[in-house]
């Protein structure tokens, strides 16, 4: 991953906000569940503030997203092995006859 400066990472508060209005929280929800202010979300959001790892983790898990998945939206170079472990993590929670048509649904369409 390149990163000598941020610019890899501008659009990370816009991804945040993007996640928490599609799972229709409010920044106070949002800082309520994480144990910070609503400010340090829209903070976060506006690009103001940086997240920390720990609660980078814990935003990710709070939006039932992997953070590789997370990350992955942010860093393009990322993106392919975010998707295979977001994949990966999908599947690995499949029981064996889910997998079985998964498996055949990807061997039609990829036909």
């Amino acid at each position: 991953m390149r990163n000598n400066n941020n610019e890899d990472f501008d659009n990370l508060g816009a991804q945040i906000k993007e996640l928490r209005i599609q799972m229709k929280l409010t920044q106070a929800e949002v800082a309520q569940a994480l144990n910070v202010t609503p400010g340090y979300i829209s903070n976060v959001e506006n690009n103001r503030t940086a997240m920390s790892l720990r609660i980078l983790m814990y935003y990710a898990k709070l939006m039932n997203i992997s953070l590789d998945s997370l990350i992955g939206r942010v860093e393009p170079e990322y993106r392919k092995t975010a998707l295979d472990n977001e994949l990966l993590d999908l599947i690995s929670k499949m029981d064996d006859k889910d997998k079985t048509k998964l498996v055949k649904t990807l061997k039609i369409w990829k036909a």
